[in-house]
């Protein structure tokens, strides 16, 4: 709260009265709960405490964002990386907790840095049904000088049956055509030339480039140390989910999975032990009831990083050029 920051800096923050307010939005569970008690809140609580009081059947998308196996710090809890088996050992038991709460045609999408990787394979290998390995590129880092910058994250994606949502046309990506070709008509070969540029509409792939990491001058950045951003859970959601469905997120931080859930009309249920990361997810989710706009997604498809502003900022000079010819 007496950090001081720059005037253009939008990181959210909590005052002592936001904390109080916000406060009232987290609930508790004593006992064993149905869909309704849990949908779209809040409970500030360890997953081990609450996992066998959660409904049983009732989640159509879990969402596993687990302390990654690495030393670091997070708030006033420092985890320490463990061996490989351990740490494989330690997240079975985490996901065996769970598999009662999916539904027999859940998708399951757990994160995972490239150390522990393989042992996440293995271990949803061993209950799930594998479907891919997402790569995406975190662009944050300074480098390092005896191996190659770590600079990416994996997603496993994983479902209950052969029997899941996959919705492919909600989560294609826009990109701008470096090489347009055409026809011998001069027609465009599966792109649109548009007045404000050449863009082609691709399938999604596994290797995610245009993803922006939160920074201080994004609505939604936080400072929590290993945010998500809010376009990559639009991606998992918008393709493994339709509209009200349940989304669950047991290790939530700050709040991005819930967040964007509202956003996109799923229904959610947030697990956090960290009550400052709790009270952060809940004035967001109050944030998202006047502001449901996710960046880097826009009128129904995502965009390449930085071409939906040029093109933006494309139209703001066509019709500032349009205006002088009128002149």
């Amino acid at each position: 709260m007496s950090k001081v920051r720059a005037k253009r800096n939008r990181t959210i923050t909590l005052n002592r009265a936001e904390a109080d307010q916000y406060g009232k939005d987290l609930i508790h569970l004593s006992g064993p709960v149905d869909t309704v008690a849990v949908s779209d809140k809040i409970v500030n609580q360890d997953i081990f405490e609450v996992a066998g009081l959660l409904p049983r059947g009732f989640v159509d998308l879990l969402i596993l964002d687990p302390p990654y196996n690495l030393t670091k710090a997070f708030a006033s809890t420092t985890y320490r990386r463990r061996s490989i088996a351990a740490y494989a050992e330690w997240f079975e038991d985490v996901l065996v907790r769970l598999l009662p709460t999916l539904k027999s045609t859940a998708s399951v999408y757990v994160c995972s840095e490239w150390f522990s990787s393989t042992a996440i394979h293995l271990v949803l290998d061993k209950h799930l049904k594998v479907r891919s390995r997402i790569t995406w590129e975190r662009e944050k880092g300074r480098g390092a000088k005896r191996n190659w910058k770590n600079a990416s994250e994996d997603i496993w994606f994983a479902t209950v049956s052969d029997d899941y949502v996959f919705n492919v046309d909600q989560v294609k990506l826009k990109r701008m055509v470096l090489a347009p070709y055409t026809d011998a008509d001069g027609v465009p070969k599966d792109w649109d030339d548009s007045p404000h540029g050449q863009f082609r509409l691709t399938h999604p792939s596994n290797l995610w480039n245009d993803i922006t990491v939160p920074f201080w001058s994004m609505p939604e950045n936080t400072d929590h140390p290993t945010q998500k951003p809010e376009k990559l859970l639009a991606k998992l959601i918008l393709a493994s989910t339709n509209q009200q469905e349940f989304v669950l997120d047991p290790f939530m931080g700050v709040g991005s999975t819930v967040v964007t859930a509202r956003k996109l009309d799923r229904r959610f249920l947030g697990i956090e032990t960290n009550r400052e990361y709790c009270l952060l997810a809940a004035k967001r989710l109050r944030m998202a009831e006047l502001d449901g706009t996710v960046q880097g997604y826009s009128d129904g498809v995502f965009w390449e990083r930085n071409t939906l502003n040029a093109q933006r900022q494309k139209a703001k000079e066509d019709k500032h050029n349009l205006a002088g010819k009128m002149a």
